[in-house]
């Protein structure tokens, strides 16, 4: 015989041991759904939970990401030994009180390092309280448009700051939507004079509200992020100029594009700073980078021990699920007795046999499978619309519950076949007489 005709053979078997499972299946619907009812929630339970964690977990990364705070770093002034007057910027402390023999961080520093440095966002920062013309206070921040960027801050009108702005330190601001509703009580502000602190600024765009926070349904910075909101801002180069002497700004924010490059960026800045200040380390880091790595791990690690427990919960509905396919195979058998027989004297040999009990074990096995899987991720993206956040779909958990049927049903299915494999035809045959 051919290794043409072997294969052809071999093919069509394992197509009729598939069509003879799906037959014997239907033929038994009650028993069949109840035999797939453990398996069907078994699975349905390890692609809910894993996709759950998984789906969190990116949420919250990717929210984080969306403050600015991945692959970040802070240069700052050097902090004095003894302490020094702490500002809050970013929801971190950062020392304004240089110590003496230090050189304070300046606007040619961020321009030099803008032109020099490689990142994927770069601004500078001046932050001020200043006074409006109704006496209300307001947070007054220079800086320029990779703020706005980094913190996934839009517009909802008007535009952002141009070059020409920047280098001729026009008196054109962006303000917050609460600013504009709160302060100004006019949701489009545009074109208009507005008077903060000593100076009158021209209201050249308007930022959206925060959908950061609203498209999650999750809290990320609230309280800060509702602050800048209803802020005020300036081009950098206008900030250096009138709101600080020798044109020092406050920190000097980097972004990296990848965690791959955050270290050589950092390293980077600090050779540049170096050169350019004669040596003198004179400068600081607040290192945000380094810390969102750890956090990230940490959550890694934690995602890790919650997967092996979610994997035992899981496992009871398994094995319960397994333990049924093997009862109904078992069962089947008395009844399939005619089957085995006339199967038998017709030429079928104990691996045929075999494979067509096996095959039903496995064909169950899959027909869960699959009703879980759909129903795992109907549930999470159930569960994703309740929490007005878009659910992840875990790759692996898909796989896993995969894996999990393939192998219960392979060995639910292994001491039944062997069972029915090894009947006798005749008193197969006469088993009901």
């Amino acid at each position: 015989m051919s290794k043409l005709r072997k294969r052809v053979l071999l093919i069509m078997h394992f197509v009729d041991s598939i069509i003879s499972s799906i037959q014997t299946i239907i033929s038994h619907k009650t028993r069949s759904f109840l035999t797939l009812l453990g398996i069907i929630i078994g699975i349905t339970a390890v692609v809910a939970m894993f996709s759950s964690v998984y789906g969190i977990k990116a949420i919250v990364k990717k929210n984080l990401e969306g403050m600015g705070f991945n692959n970040s770093l802070y240069v700052i002034q050097k902090r004095e030994e003894s302490g020094g007057r702490g500002r809050h910027f970013g929801g971190m402390a950062r020392y304004q009180q240089a110590s003496r023999k230090s050189k304070p961080i300046n606007y040619r520093d961020y321009e030099y390092l803008k032109s020099n440095a490689e990142y994927k966002y770069i601004y500078g920062m001046i932050e001020n309280w200043q006074k409006t013309s109704t006496d209300e206070w307001v947070l007054l921040k220079a800086t320029n448009n990779d703020f706005f960027k980094s913190k996934s801050y839009e517009l909802s009108k008007g535009r952002f700051f141009y070059d020409f702005d920047e280098k001729n330190t026009e008196n054109v601001c962006i303000v917050g939507p609460f600013f504009a509703e709160e302060v100004l009580q006019d949701p489009n502000p545009i074109g208009k004079l507005i008077s903060v602190g000593k100076k009158q600024y021209n209201v050249i765009g308007v930022l959206a509200k925060d959908e950061l926070n609203n498209a999650t349904g999750f809290s990320f910075n609230p309280w800060e992020r509702r602050m800048e909101l209803r802020g005020v801002y300036v081009p950098l180069s206008l900030g250096a100029t009138y709101f600080r002497n020798d044109n020092v700004i406050d920190f000097i924010y980097f972004q990296a594009e990848s965690e791959e490059k955050f270290s050589s960026m950092k390293t980077d800045i600090t050779q540049l700073l170096l050169s350019r200040r004669n040596m003198m380390h004179d400068f600081d880091f607040e290192d945000i980078g380094s810390m969102f790595l750890t956090i990230n791990k940490e959550i890694d690690e934690i995602i890790k021990k919650w997967n092996l427990t979610l994997m035992a919960i899981a496992s009871v509905s398994l094995i319960v699920g397994g333990i049924g396919l093997f009862s109904t195979l078992l069962i089947s058998i008395n009844e399939r007795m005619m089957e085995i027989g006339i199967r038998k004297s017709l030429g079928a040999t104990n691996k045929d046999i075999f494979f067509y009990f096996i095959m039903e074990a496995l064909v169950l096995s899959f027909i869960a499978a699959v009703i879980g899987i759909v129903l795992g991720v109907v549930l999470v993206k159930v569960m994703g619309a309740a929490m007005g956040a878009e659910m992840i779909i875990s790759f692996w958990s898909i796989i896993i519950g995969l894996a999990f049927a393939f192998g219960i049903g392979l060995f639910s299915g292994i001491f039944p076949a062997y069972k029915a494999s090894s009947i006798d035809p005749i008193q197969a045959i006469y088993y009901f007489e």
